[in-house]
């Protein structure tokens, strides 16, 4: 075009190598990041291990299951899916009573499901869990 300065060999070098690496990196969190998502919940009851596993006020997760299961003072148990709701990821890290989830680093209180850091901002979902001939069985709820 008339009147208009033709652009330099180094801008063009510049700007086709800054090209690939920004559309890498925002395709990182692009919608093909959930493609391996996991269900939020286990489709049905999963066989977890001895009642006797589950330390008072002390959660344990059971990677394979993507659960995780705490005892209560009065000896209840609670169950939650250790599927972190923000990106569908395994949430396979235990520290204490906190579940850390790698791909965004959301944390979650495993003994009551909620959330203590985001990206994450929906609670852990809650699992049927019973004691059934020895073992622990944890599900989705009806």
């Amino acid at each position: 075009m008339p009147g208009r300065p033709s652009p330099s060999r180094r801008t063009v070098l510049r700007g086709a190598a800054l090209t690939p690496v920004a559309g890498t990196v925002l395709a990182a969190c692009g919608p093909g990041d959930d493609e391996g998502a996991l269900p939020a919940t286990p489709t049905a009851s999963v066989e977890l291990g001895a009642p006797g596993e589950i330390a008072e006020g002390s959660p344990t997760l059971y990677r394979d299951q993507h659960v995780v299961v705490s005892r209560a003072g009065d000896g209840s148990l609670k169950a939650y899916s250790a599927v972190c709701t923000h990106a569908g990821c395994a949430i396979d890290k235990l520290e204490g009573k906190k579940l850390v989830c790698a791909c965004h680093g959301s944390e979650f209180d495993a003994t009551t499901g909620e959330v203590l850091r985001s990206p994450a901002t929906v609670p852990l979902v809650a699992l049927d869990v019973c004691e059934e001939n020895g073992r622990i069985v944890a599900g989705p709820k009806p």
